[in-house]
């Protein structure tokens, strides 16, 4: 009998669902749009049943696009982003006035990117709490406690009769077994559980405020605790079996969030090393992330973790990243008075704006690594929603300098390349923050919509000076989760085999030299000296007395 496996993920705007055979091969995917609800304050919400109807119609699709049986599918694994999920009133079998407008019960996620628990997040790491360690020394609006902290302040209704509070990728396994465990990469991450001790630190929520999570044994956030890719329950239940069009009883893994999906996928790629902690894994979508193992602990400040088995069981993490990398590029160029003639230039060309931008320079420039030569005197330091790592710091806002008058295409050309060294030079610093700290890389493997352009990828060597590599699948997300999947289906005994077994490398990008790289060196000097004044001329007006 034939054995194929399914990968979901679910990212900010869309679910996917892969389809694949046992060598990591894709036979078809699909895809279907996720609704979202931005308010006032920031606010940025999802439905719970809007996401599982799209995920539902996204395998279905899958597996009929690949002309297999569905009782060939034998394992399902997914990945999500770190949003909250917000599930039910105690006994009522659904939300209770939602997560924001009670004109909307049904927006009952709090997505990762919203920032309504900044205050929150601030009181937290006033207090100094041994588990910030743990997450770089501050926690992030983006993760799951300040939200929590937020609920209760502010829809506290809500928040006491809410059955569970779960990640976005806990849910969707929940949806799919009925089972309440959660995966040590989402609690780990996001919600401060110490993987290592296998433990939630109880005084660390009644310092916060949240000790009544702690009275009921932490059962509404997760008394029990795996790895990646544990089977759950009792495979896929009846019920949402009939959803997805599969058979019931198939291998449902305990999943991870998006990017270490990403991660899994292409750290231990066959062609490679084959080591997961000489490679960095970038995974590149409307933000960024990366993500560092290690054979033992590294504490970086600024730089989330070190979490224990959050992406490779039995390893270490450290996760960097942008909180806006490819929305980032799409904001700055949507700025240019260019804007919208080339949008529609683009549209025609059956492109987006950044790929008709990316084809563009490579014209122009004659080469991927030339394009960094139409910058010119442009330079950007894209954190419009502040700086993820290594400064761990929200408020943080983009700087752009050395624009002229110049409204043509070229010059809109030139204000992206500038962006997408930004980016560069972003991550470049990131790494260097890690290297400090003792955590060493030799190759970056690029992953996301975002870093499959021939031209970023380029930029993204040249900026950091470190080889960048592609793998073989254009899916490495979907094809992470898919793996989760194989394990949880006794295809591969662990993720160690399966990584290898079903993930190659394609190619390698090489940095560029001699001239090229004094060029990205300055405009990396460049980049860090705007950062810091950006941050003094912030700091200074936040100090200082209003003038009368």
């Amino acid at each position: 009998m034939a054995e194929f496996l399914i990968g979901v993920d679910v990212g900010t705007g869309s679910a996917r669902a892969g389809l694949f055979d046992r060598h990591g091969q894709l036979l078809a995917h699909a895809k279907q749009d996720i609704v979202i609800f931005r308010g006032e304050h920031g606010h940025v919400e999802q439905s719970s049943a809007q996401v599982w109807q799209a995920v539902c119609k996204a395998v279905a699709e899958a597996v009929d696009l690949a002309k297999i049986s569905p009782a060939d599918v034998v394992g399902i694994g997914f990945d999500a982003t770190c949003s909250l999920v917000v599930q039910g009133a105690r006994g009522e079998g659904g939300a209770k006035g939602g997560v924001g407008d009670p004109d909307h019960p049904e927006r009952d996620i709090i997505v990762w990117m919203d920032h309504r628990a900044l205050e929150q997040a601030k009181r937290i790491n006033s207090m100094g709490h041994p588990v910030l360690d743990y997450v770089g020394g501050k926690i992030s609006p983006e993760m799951e406690t300040p939200k929590l902290m937020w609920l209760r302040e502010h829809l506290p209704d809500i928040y006491a009769t809410a059955e569970n509070f779960f990640d976005l990728t806990d849910f969707l396994t929940w949806k799919s077994t009925g089972a309440l465990d959660r995966s040590s990469c989402t609690v780990t991450c996001k919600w401060t559980y110490l993987a290592k001790e296998n433990r939630w630190d109880e005084s660390y929520f009644r310092a916060i405020g949240l000790g009544d999570l702690a009275d009921d044994g932490f059962a509404r956030i997760g008394r029990r605790v795996v790895h990646p890719g544990t089977a759950l329950g009792n495979g896929l239940s009846e019920e949402a079996a009939t959803d997805m069009k599969l058979r019931p009883g198939i291998a449902v893994a305990a999943g991870l969030i998006d990017a270490h999906a990403g991660g899994l996928a292409t750290v231990a790629a066959k062609g490679g090393a084959q080591d997961p902690t000489t490679c960095l894994a970038y995974v590149f979508g409307t933000s960024s992330c990366t993500m560092t193992t290690t054979l033992e602990p590294t504490f970086v400040p600024g730089v989330w973790g070190p979490y224990y088995s959050a992406m490779v069981p039995g390893m270490w993490l450290n996760e960097g990243g942008q909180s806006a990398a490819g929305a980032a590029i799409d904001h700055l160029v949507k700025h240019h008075p260019a804007s919208g003639e080339v949008t529609q230039e683009a549209l025609r060309a059956n492109k987006s704006l950044p790929l008709w931008l990316a084809d563009r320079a490579l014209t122009l420039a004659g080469g991927a690594s030339n394009a960094a030569h139409l910058a010119d005197q442009l330079h950007v330091v894209p954190e419009f929603l502040g700086n993820r790592a290594p400064f761990a710091d929200p408020d943080a806002r983009a700087v752009v300098v050395g624009l002229g008058m110049d409204t043509s295409a070229d010059s809109l050309v030139a204000l992206y390349i500038a962006g997408i060294c930004g980016l560069g030079y972003g991550l470049r610093q990131i790494i260097e923050a890690q290297a400090a700290k003792g955590v060493h890389i030799q190759t970056i493997s690029v992953s996301g919509g975002a870093g499959l352009h021939p031209l970023v990828r380029q930029i993204l060597a040249d900026a950091t000076g470190i080889p960048v590599e592609i793998t073989a699948c254009p899916e490495p997300v979907l094809l992470g989760s898919a793996m989760l999947g194989a394990v949880a289906a006794n295809l591969y005994p662990d993720l160690q085999t399966a990584m290898p077994a079903m993930s190659a490398i394609a190619l390698q990008c090489q940095p560029a030299s001699g001239d090229l790289r004094d060029l990205h060196d300055r405009r990396y000097r460049a980049f860090l000296q705007l950062q810091t004044v950006a941050r003094a001329i912030r700091m200074d007006g936040a100090t200082k007395p209003e003038r009368r």
